[in-house]
């Protein structure tokens, strides 16, 4: 019984042929140079609506605290309150490992444990070459 014959008695339309993921083409996006910069402007700016969003709800809850003078509203208010805050201590460790980042590739850190392979005669060679370039 063919695969048709049954699509068919049940008033099926056929699907189309289901290409599986290891032959579809695949369609690699060229890593861009300058991602991880772009990547942290949108998250910096991610950052900074939410926040400025977050301090205008802020105050329309306060105003909407103060009126009704409800429990439930001050709740919010605190719940907004701890929320804007956590999103400024976030803005700010992103900015710090983006710093640190960029320091660890301007400078290298310290090595320890260094191995020369070669003779005597070849370390008081290099030896030699470091003291007089100093």
């Amino acid at each position: 019984m063919k695969k048709d014959e049954i699509g068919k008695s049940l008033g099926l339309t056929p699907l189309p042929e289901v290409i599986p993921v290891s032959q579809a083409d695949n369609h690699i996006v060229p890593k861009d140079e300058h991602a991880a910069e772009k990547d942290y402007q949108y998250a910096r700016e991610n950052f900074y609506n939410v926040i400025e969003k977050g301090t205008h709800a802020l105050e329309d809850m306060i105003e909407v605290a103060r009126a009704s003078e409800h429990p439930r509203a001050y709740e919010v208010v605190s719940t907004i309150m701890k929320t804007l805050v956590d999103a400024n201590k976030d803005l700010v460790q992103m900015s710090d490992k983006k710093v640190e980042r960029e320091a660890k590739v301007e400078k290298p850190g310290t090595v320890n444990n260094n191995l020369f392979v070669g003779s005597t005669a070849d370390l008081q060679k290099v030896l030699k070459d470091l003291k007089n370039e100093e």
